[in-house]
């Protein structure tokens, strides 16, 4: 079942159904956005979170589609476009494949650029348009810190999220007289089931000046804003929540 008010600003984000993506969709939705939350694979979980924000009384509806599928992406696309422009994307979906670049294969190289970035242009570019129209849209792409300070083993990882970064700033400076923002969220060690395997606490005080993970509803908090009215000075930045690592 989907309900959607027609007065709702809506939004698209992607890897909605993850864990910071299912923070970001009830922040959106518990500020009067209609969130349309996107999964790959488990559209399932996506329909959940979907559930769990009509019955607090938000607006949502879930959708699947394969960022590395561009048929498919575009299909989808066009079928949310049906219903009206989408003035709020979050493109926070990703993937990684890690190992040192010695040892890293072409397929481990090429599926993380694939979809952390050409899927980001895949989502945005038939999106564009119809935003501009309407004279207002916010753009924030999840990125991380592993684009501005490097990290061992994630070379594939920071080069696509250091690629958005690139292209949203250089968005951002086309379409910053329609009305339209673009920025950058990037995000530190930030506590999630796959977070807790691979930095443990002793780990997390050694690295983090604040001494401890952050939270998804804090990064949401963040992009919640930057989605806002008030943020509409604020283009072309990437800013950082990583509790102040360097």
């Amino acid at each position: 079942m989907t309900t959607r008010n027609p007065s709702l600003k809506r939004a698209l984000i992607t890897g909605g159904s993850g864990d910071i993506g299912a923070a970001i969709c009830r922040s959106l939705a518990e500020n009067a956005v209609h969130v349309i939350v996107h999964a790959n694979r488990n559209l399932e979980k996506a329909q959940r979170l979907v559930d769990e924000i009509l019955q607090g009384g938000g607006s949502a509806q879930a959708v699947k589609f394969d960022l590395n599928d561009e048929t498919e992406t575009h299909s989808c696309i066009s079928r949310i476009l049906s219903d009206g422009p989408i003035q709020i994307l979050v493109n926070n979906a990703g993937v990684n494949s890690d190992g040192l670049m010695a040892w890293m294969t072409s397929t481990q190289w090429y599926s993380v650029i694939d979809t952390n970035l050409h899927g980001m242009f895949k989502v945005t570019q038939p999106l564009l348009l119809p935003m501009i129209r309407t004279r207002w849209g916010r753009m924030i792409n999840i990125s991380s810190v592993a684009a501005i300070s490097g990290n061992r083993g994630q070379s594939n990882y920071a080069a696509a999220k250091a690629g958005l970064h690139g292209a949203s700033k250089s968005l951002a400076l086309e379409v910053a007289n329609r009305g339209v923002t673009v920025n950058v969220v990037a995000p530190g060690i930030i506590e999630t089931p796959m977070s807790q395997g691979l930095f443990p606490k002793e780990r997390v005080q050694q690295l983090v000046p604040v001494g401890r993970c952050g939270q998804p509803e804090e990064v949401a908090a963040l992009v919640m804003f930057l989605a806002s009215e008030q943020a509409g000075y604020i283009t072309g930045q990437v800013i950082s929540i990583n509790g102040g690592m360097c």
